[in-house]
C-alpha cells in the first residue's frame, strides 16, 4: 500500500542533516557510512504570527544599534576558579553553553558541582537529567558533599515539560543533562535524532535569551571526538568547551573551542577524586610532580595558555629501529610538526635519525599546540639521540622555522616569571624575546637566535 502523506517518511544523514527519499549506505553529502535512518517526514512547526523571538513578550522591532541596552552585562561567578576562567570571568545571563566530553571523563560531575556552587548563592538552578534516575544523580549529590537547597533536580526528556518546569519555577540557571535524550512532540523522529537535536537546542536557544537564563547543554561525543549531530549545534550555541584527559592520568583539562564571551585560548585544570573535581590552582606544579630528573630526553617547556603559563615535560625517545620504515609518534603534540622538527635537526644541526624510532610524548596528559614548544621538543630529541640529559633547572621555549631559526614567542616575561616561582635556574629563550623579559632576580636568562646555537648551549651538540 502507498504511503499516505500523514505517515510519510525521509531519509536523513544522522552527521549533517541532508535528506534522501530513499535509504542509502553512504550519505551522498558528507560521505559518512551507516548514518543515514529513518524520519517522520513532518513539517516544520508553525510559526505563530507576531510571535516574538527569544521567547520575548512582544514582537520584535528594529531599533538603532546604539539605543540597545543591557551592554554592560554582569558576570556571575560559578564558585569553580577554573570554569569561571574559560568562560571569560563567569557566567553571562541568556547563554547558551554547550560541554562534551567523553564518556565517564566527569561532565556530569562538573555540572552538577557548577549548579550545587550556583544554587549556595541563592540562585534558582533547575537540573535536568535524561539519562539517571533522580536516586541515582542524589548519590553523585552526596558524593560532592553539596548541601544547597535551591538546586531542583527533575528526570525528564519531553522538552514541552522541560519548557513548562522553567515556566513553573524561573530558575537563573538550567542544566540539561545530555541534550542528545530530550525530545520535541513537534517531531516524530527519535531522541538524538538530527531534526531533533536541531528543533530542541533552537528551542532551548529562545528559552535562555528570553529569560536572560544561562543554560548548559552536556553532549556525547562521537568516536572522533566530537559532539555528535549536526555541525550547526556548535554554531548555535554561545560557547563550547571540551572536558579532555587521558583514562590513565586524573587529570582533566577543560577547554574552549567557541567562546562569544571570552577568549578561546583559556583552559581549566581539574583533578578528579572520590570527593568530584579538585580545581588545580597551579598546573605547572602538577605536570611536573613526577618529572624525573637526569633523564636523557627530558625537556621542560613553557606553554602559554589563554592568560597564564603552563611548564610541562616534554620526552623524547629515539632508538634504533629493526622496520623498514621507522616509526614517527607523537602524544600531545602535532605529528606533522614533529617531522618538520627532524627535518630542521637533520639539515641544521646535523642530527640524523635514519634508522631511528622517534617517540614524543607531553607527560600529564596534556595537548600542546602552540609553536613555542618546537625548541623543547628539539631539544628532548637532540638529549635522547646522544644519551645525555639537559640540566634539570633549565627551561626552554622558542618557535623553530625553516632555516633553523629561533623566533620570538609571546607572553615570554610570564613564562620566565613562572619559571623562576617553581626553582628553575635558567631559561633558554629566543633572542627576540631577551628585551621584553628584562632582569630577573634568580634565574639566568639565555638568548638564543638559532637550533644550533641553543644545543650548543645546553651542550647537547
Amino acid at each position: 500500500m502507498a504511503r499516505t502523506k500523514a505517515n510519510a517518511t525521509v531519509f536523513a544523514c544522522q552527521s549533517c542533516g541532508n535528506r534522501t527519499p530513499k535509504w542509502v549506505g553512504r550519505c551522498g553529502a558528507c560521505g559518512e557510512w551507516g548514518t543515514v535512518v529513518e524520519e517522520a517526514d513532518l513539517p516544520p512547526p508553525s510559526v505563530v504570527a507576531g510571535r516574538a523571538g527569544f521567547g520575548a513578550l512582544v514582537a520584535a522591532r528594529p531599533q538603532r544599534l546604539t539605543d540597545v541596552g543591557g551592554a554592560t552585562v554582569t558576570r556571575r561567578e560559578t564558585g569553580i576558579t577554573e570554569l569561571d576562567r574559560v568562560l571569560g570571568g563567569g557566567l553571562v545571563p541568556g547563554s547558551l553553553i554547550l560541554v562534551g566530553g567523553d564518556p565517564g571523563i566527569g561532565k556530569s560531575t562538573l555540572m552538577l558541582q557548577a549548579g550545587e556552587r550556583l544554587a549556595a548563592t541563592g540562585l534558582e538552578v533547575l537540573y535536568v537529567t535524561g539519562e539517571e534516575s533522580p536516586e541515582q544523580t542524589r548519590l553523585r549529590f552526596d558524593r560532592i558533599g553539596a548541601r544547597a537547597e535551591t538546586l531542583w533536580l527533575v528526570a525528564e526528556t519531553s522538552l514541552e515539560r522541560i519548557e513548562a518546569f522553567v515556566e513553573e519555577r524561573k530558575p537563573a540557571v538550567l542544566v540539561i543533562d545530555s541534550v542528545q535524550t530530550l525530545f520535541t512532540e513537534a517531531l516524530a523522529s527519535a531522541p538524538g535524532s538530527v531534526g531533533q537535536l536541531r528543533e530542541v537546542t533552537a528551542r532551548l536557544l529562545g528559552l535562555a535569551k528570553g529569560r536572560h537564563m544561562a543554560c548548559f547543554l552536556v553532549g556525547h561525543v562521537t568516536k572522533d571526538g566530537a559532539i555528535a549531530g549536526p555541525r550547526v549545534l556548535e554554531h548555535m550555541v554561545d560557547t563550547v568547551l571540551y572536558l579532555e584527559g587521558e583514562r590513565g592520568h586524573a587529570f582533566r583539562i577543560l577547554r574552549a573551542v567557541k567562546n562569544r564571551f571570552g577568549s578561546t585560548n583559556e583552559i581549566g585544570t581539574f583533578e578528579m577524586r572520590g570527593s568530584g573535581l579538585e580545581e588545580v590552582r597551579n598546573p605547572s606544579a602538577l605536570f611536573l610532580a613526577e618529572r624525573v630528573t637526569g633523564a636523557p630526553g627530558s625537556v621542560v617547556a613553557a606553554s602559554y595558555e589563554g592568560t597564564r603559563p603552563v611548564l610541562v615535560e616534554v620526552q623524547a625517545l629515539v632508538s634504533p629501529s629493526h622496520l623498514a620504515t621507522p616509526r614517527r609518534t607523537a602524544i600531545g603534540a602535532d605529528g606533522a610538526r614533529l617531522a618538520l622538527l627532524l627535518a630542521v635537526l637533520e639539515k641544521k644541526a646535523g642530527i640524523f635519525f635514519a634508522g631511528n624510532d622517534v617517540f614524543v610524548n607531553v607527560a600529564g596528559g596534556l595537548r600542546l599546540d602552540e609553536p613555542a614548544v618546537d625548541l623543547a621538543v628539539v631539544a628532548a630529541l637532540a638529549s635522547s639521540h646522544r644519551e645525555q640529559a639537559p640540566d634539570p633547572g633549565t627551561i626552554v621555549f622558542g618557535e623553530v622555522g625553516l632555516a633553523g631559526e629561533v623566533r620570538g614567542v609571546v607572553g615570554a616575561d610570564a613564562r620566565v616569571a613562572e619559571a623562576r616561582q617553581l626553582g628553575f635556574v635558567r631559561a633558554v629563550v629566543p633572542s627576540r624575546n631577551l628585551e621584553r623579559i628584562g632582569v630577573q632576580p634568580g634565574i639566568t636568562v639565555v638568548g638564543v637566535a638559532s637550533v644550533h646555537e641553543a644545543l650548543r648551549r645546553m651542550d647537547l651538540v
